[in-house]
């Protein structure tokens, strides 16, 4: 697991929901190059964060997707469907003046199960 970066936790089950923190595209402590590793890594990192709560992708009910440029959509749109295959949860993506460690991308989650 990827250590958080701030006095929060990584994820947090309320009853049958677990709500997971923002991920970044980090490799080790450092973040991948370019938006579209930062985004695999990202979703890496979800997946792995939810199986460690024994949660499959499939389970997530809605993301929630920053960018620090909207411009980055389609690229970022491409790497998110081949993550999520078939599965379309809800989501929002939101453009945002900056993300921590100057991620070009961040993703959150909520699954139920």
């Amino acid at each position: 697991m990827i250590a958080p970066i701030g006095p929060y936790s990584p994820a947090y089950r309320a009853g049958d929901f677990l709500f997971c923190s923002g991920q970044l595209g980090l490799v080790g402590d450092e973040l991948a190059e370019g938006l579209e590793a930062q985004t695999r890594h990202a979703l890496s990192n979800l997946k792995a964060l939810l199986g460690e709560h024994g949660v499959d992708i499939t389970k997530v009910v809605k993301t929630t997707v920053f960018l620090t440029d909207m411009a980055n959509f389609a690229a970022m749109n491409d790497v998110y469907v081949e993550a999520f295959a078939g599965h379309r949860p809800a989501r929002s993506t939101v453009a945002v003046a900056g993300l921590p460690k100057g991620a070009l991308f961040e993703i959150e989650a909520i699954a139920h199960g």
